[in-house]
């Protein structure tokens, strides 16, 4: 979130006028913050700032017990990739002794490691970079859908209880614990038909908790082709463990990568009034 502060203009009413906004705005920003719940595979399901409140609130003791839940997963040496991609390594360019005052890191990985936004061009040869997509699908209002250990693909009789009015973005739990120390390639993934019908519904953006919204096999990606025909966006390798169905608003900005066909995503959920 950017804060775009107007300088105060000289003179009493004006500068008063301008102080009591910028006060506004932190007031309005920090509790923006307060209510965002992180959906990465770095923190599961974790409040971003420490909760002050009265204990005595329902909504307050529910997200207290959100916090207690999930499980912490960097993305480090060892985190999971699809098989041949790159995984992560790490070097120090410069670290801190006599004569250097910063540690400087630089790192190698794919773009597809950990959660993480798929551009056009990942699956469309003349498709989008990342860096050159439209923002608008990865920031605003979502529904998370259990669709937990059914199966290899994700049918829309797994979804069908869950999609009236839907809103434009659409999270689906597969896992009732997501494998974060090691690949799967028994992934669950979406059928290509229930991602037309959803695409059909107005959903802009769809997710998962698994690394592909294809079979891990997959040659064709079915699912994939569908999102590319409908000008969907996708996020994948979310974690979803411990988050109940319900809606939610999402958050979870690509880096301008302007050449990749992907982007890591730092995704987080905040809870609705």
């Amino acid at each position: 979130m950017v804060w775009i502060v107007p300088q105060p203009r000289q003179g009493g009413r004006n500068a008063r006028a301008s102080g009591l906004k910028f006060l506004l705005a932190i007031t309005l920003g920090l509790n923006y913050f307060y209510h965002l719940l992180e959906i990465t595979d770095t923190t599961a399901f974790s409040a971003v700032l420490p909760l002050q409140h009265d204990s005595q609130s329902p909504t307050i003791h529910h997200r207290k017990a959100l916090e207690t839940l999930g499980h912490i997963t960097p993305v480090a040496p060892g985190s999971p990739v699809f098989p041949g991609d790159t995984p992560y390594q790490q070097q120090w360019a410069a670290s801190i002794a006599p004569g250097c005052p910063v540690n400087v890191s630089t790192i190698t990985l794919s773009p597809h490691i950990g959660a993480h936004a798929d551009a056009p061009l990942h699956y469309d040869p003349q498709g989008a970079t990342i860096g050159a997509v439209d923002l608008t699908p990865y920031i605003g209002p979502c529904r998370v859908i259990h669709a937990i250990a059914k199966g290899p693909l994700i049918e829309w009789e797994h979804l069908a209880h869950a999609v009236h009015d839907l809103p434009p973005r659409v999270l689906v739990r597969t896992y009732a614990r997501m494998p974060v120390e090691h690949w799967d390639p028994t992934l669950a993934a979406y059928a290509p038909e229930t991602v037309e019908r959803l695409a059909a519904l107005g959903v802009k953006l769809i997710g998962i908790d698994t690394a592909s919204i294809d079979p891990a096999g997959s040659k064709t990606l079915d699912s994939h082709q569908v999102i590319r025909q409908r000008g969907l966006r996708v996020l994948e390798n979310l974690v979803l463990d411990e988050v109940p169905e319900g809606d939610y608003e999402l958050i979870a900005l690509p880096l301008k990568l302007m050449t990749a066909d992907a982007s890591p995503v730092r995704a987080v959920l905040r809870e609705l009034p």
